[in-house]
């Protein structure tokens, strides 16, 4: 590093509704930062896309701002990427043009063509290899998607003037100048693509959904040389050292490096990892088995739970419903409710995600009487994330998954203090909430960190975590499974097959 003393990391956090530049110290406290909120298209019923030249405009935005307010670029040993997962993007590799906006793991336009897939026989093939479900959610067919409906991409693809890739792929692709195409296991593990067993693109199934390998990056360690920051955007070469998926780095930040910890991320949506080590446990619950981490070329895997609405049904309230002028809001009204009310919410906004899995169920409202009023939607909205956690702990459970009996938690929703003790008392566990509320951007710059021999091992980064809050379940246990026993009814009447 030519001297100077680079001590810090430069975390990029490029979310599903913002994107955020941190500054990390090495002792992981966050000394400057800069976000950007990101607006979402949704040009259809079920779809939902992004402007991949504004992800990256505003990527250069944050970077440019954080590091002003920090003064010492020098200081900045390297970069760590987190981004939102199984977005998808197909650019031109001569102009670096996106050839459509990004698809965002939320969207369901795909669903149709995952059908055709189940009735060829194909579905168990590729959760064998993957560990995922074959599912709208992941990238594999958004991408089959887009060489489809645009003309002309699949012969370009074929000849190599496209490339394709997750989000991290594409801000890595503009900060080295086109220099490097590449991901990181986790990132490539969500793709439905990806085999975990053999850890390359699996032949066969780009065969099947008629994608080329050719548009695909090269997939890295999570700490590894991604490439060089060209010095023209950031006024300095920085080397990229550092990525994962979001759900990853955040367990990488709340250190769960050991078999049994487990995480909850609750932001847009609620993600539940569970690390299983060197075991790549299969779930009969329709649970999805992905990559933890990978370092020094040794997988670690994960068992993992998505929950699609989470901070997005409180935005739903806000900006859909109007119930609410700000998320923080919600706490007051919630509290307001009748906490043993019968007004559940099933966010099946965009389908529902583990342990159902079923893209065409909508969102439902029930137990609505003329007693009910905002309150009780509101509650009934936190509560919807609640339950959603205990149906994931519960799948968990039941494919022998071995969990410890603490949750650790982060995300923007774990600043509401009502809502943890509320997780807390319908799912039965202990949360945890660690100090400083940006575990997934804190993962990318502990990766980063790594590479670059900031941090020593895990271990050191382990030692790092510390405890701000903790919330013990007061809900008498069997007050709590009659109102999990409501949840299981309403969502029984949203199931697209009722």
């Amino acid at each position: 590093m030519s001297g100077r003393q680079a001590d810090c990391i430069l975390a990029i956090d490029q979310g599903t509704t913002s994107t955020r530049a941190i500054i990390f110290d090495a002792q992981g406290a966050p000394r400057a930062q800069s976000a950007r909120e990101l607006p979402q298209v949704f040009p259809q019923a079920g779809w939902v896309e992004h402007d991949a030249e504004e992800i990256w405009r505003a990527t250069k935005d944050v970077c440019r701002r954080a590091l002003e307010e920090f003064g010492d670029a020098k200081r900045i040993a390297a970069i760590g990427i987190t981004n939102q997962r199984e977005t998808t993007i197909l650019w031109d590799r001569a102009t670096g043009q996106p050839l459509h906006n990004a698809i965002v793991w939320q969207d369901r336009r795909t669903a149709d063509q995952c059908a055709a897939l189940k009735a060829r026989g194909l579905s168990q093939s590729i959760t064998e290899k993957t560990g995922l479900l074959l599912d709208p959610y992941f990238s594999a067919t958004k991408i089959a998607w887009l060489l489809t409906h645009i003309p002309g991409a699949r012969a370009r693809a074929e000849r190599g003037e496209l490339a394709c890739g997750t989000v991290d792929s594409w801000l890595i692709w503009n900060l080295t100048k086109g220099a490097r195409h590449v991901t990181d296991a986790t990132n490539a593990s969500r793709t439905m693509l990806f085999n975990i067993e053999t850890l390359d693109w699996d032949s066969e199934i780009l065969s099947w959904l008629d994608i080329p390998r050719e548009i695909l990056p090269e997939v890295l360690d999570c700490a590894a040389d991604f490439g060089v920051a060209d010095k023209s955007i950031l006024g300095t070469d920085i080397p990229i050292c550092g990525v994962a998926g979001d759900q990853q780095a955040a367990g990488i930040g709340q250190a769960c490096f050991e078999p049994g910890m487990l995480k909850s991320t609750y932001g847009t949506g609620c993600f539940i990892l569970l690390n299983t080590g060197s075991r790549r446990l299969r779930s009969s619950h329709r649970l999805l088995t992905t990559l933890a981490y990978r370092l020094k070329g040794e997988a670690h895997y994960a068992m993992e739970g998505s929950i699609f609405m989470a901070g997005a049904s409180v935005q739903w309230l806000r900006d859909g419903l109007k119930l609410i002028e700000k998320a923080e809001d919600a706490e007051r009204l919630a509290m307001q409710a009748d906490p043993h009310g019968d007004v559940y919410m099933v966010p099946a906004f965009t389908g529902l995600g583990a342990p159902y899995w079923d893209p065409h169920a909508r969102a439902s409202i029930t137990g609505l009487t003329r007693d009910s009023g905002i309150p009780d939607i509101v509650r009934a909205a936190l509560d919807a994330v609640c339950y959603q956690t205990r149906d994931l702990l519960e799948a968990m459970g039941s494919d022998g998954a071995e969990a410890a009996q603490s949750i650790r938690v982060d995300g923007g929703m774990a600043k509401n203090a009502w809502f943890m003790q509320r997780l807390a008392d319908l799912t039965g566990r202990l949360i945890e909430r660690p100090h400083g509320e940006q575990a997934t951007a804190l993962g990318a710059a502990y990766l980063a960190g790594l590479q670059v021999g900031l941090y020593p091992s895990a271990g050191h980064i382990a030692r790092q975590w510390r405890l701000a809050y903790s919330y013990e379940p007061k809900l008498a246990s069997e007050m709590r499974d009659n109102l999990y026993g409501g949840w299981r009814d309403a969502v029984a009447r949203t199931l697209s097959s009722a």
